[in-house]
């Protein structure tokens, strides 16, 4: 399942390797760590480590190398407030459960599309109540859903879901 997020991610992401960010957490892999299991433990998004880690970290996850050393968020985009997808799940679940707007939500996990039906057990979102992940470039092919209300952005911090 990591595959179709990090597939979408690929597409997402081209654009800012020139942008590339300072590290602010690390984590040095595991014998069997996969990509999931290191986003859980370590209350990074799989979002967040997607991207902190394009292209170095393939589409499947399946080239995880047992002592290399991975970036789990950059400095100032990096969620550490997380839920893991259980099955059943919604994303009207999760917010409620993370006391966030579902807005919140789909902007700190672009790769969640309109209809909330790509969420899979063992993901792991960001459910902080601020956009706390890189955004998506601009000129991708992000879901209309990511993008925030014109008006909404500039006052997220001040909205009663964030305390």
């Amino acid at each position: 399942m990591f595959s179709k997020a990090v597939a979408t991610l690929a597409v997402l992401f081209a654009a800012n390797i020139a942008a590339a960010q300072t590290c602010s957490r690390s984590y040095t892999v595991q014998p069997g760590d996969t990509c999931d299991s290191i986003s859980a433990a370590n209350n990074a998004s799989t979002y967040q480590l997607a991207v902190a880690n394009w292209p170095s970290i393939n589409d499947d996850c399946t080239n995880l190398q047992p002592n290399s050393t991975i970036c789990l968020g950059d400095v100032g985009e990096d969620c550490q407030t997380t839920y893991v997808v259980k099955q059943g799940d919604t994303c009207d679940d999760i917010s409620a459960a993370a006391a966030i707007n579902e807005t919140i939500l789909v902007l700190n996990n672009p790769q969640i599309d309109a209809g909330c039906s790509n969420l899979y057990v063992g993901e792991v979102l960001c459910v902080a109540c601020t956009v706390m992940v890189p955004p998506a470039p601009g000129g991708s092919s992000t879901p209309a859903n990511v993008q925030p209300p014109p008006d909404a952005t500039p006052a997220i911090d001040d909205l009663p879901w964030c305390e």
